[in-house]
């Protein structure tokens, strides 16, 4: 395969930057939701995938619906 394929394709050059600046902003986006997000949320959240799902085995705890969103 001829190696200059790709140097001959005009406005190649902007497709890393673009996507170098996804990956950047998705982490950083990533990182503000985790930082900023109530401690109370993130312990409802993790303990979601442990909940029962009928409701004769649900614990004393009630998951707050205000929460969750």
């Amino acid at each position: 395969m001829d190696k200059n394929v790709l140097q001959s394709i005009a406005g190649i050059e902007i497709y890393p930057l673009i996507s170098l600046a996804i990956f950047f902003l998705f982490f950083v986006g990533l990182l503000a939701y985790v930082l900023l997000s109530s401690r109370q949320h993130l312990r409802t959240m993790s303990r979601l995938p442990l909940a029962p799902d009928t409701p004769a085995e649900t614990p004393n705890y009630h998951l707050n619906p205000d929460v969750l969103c």
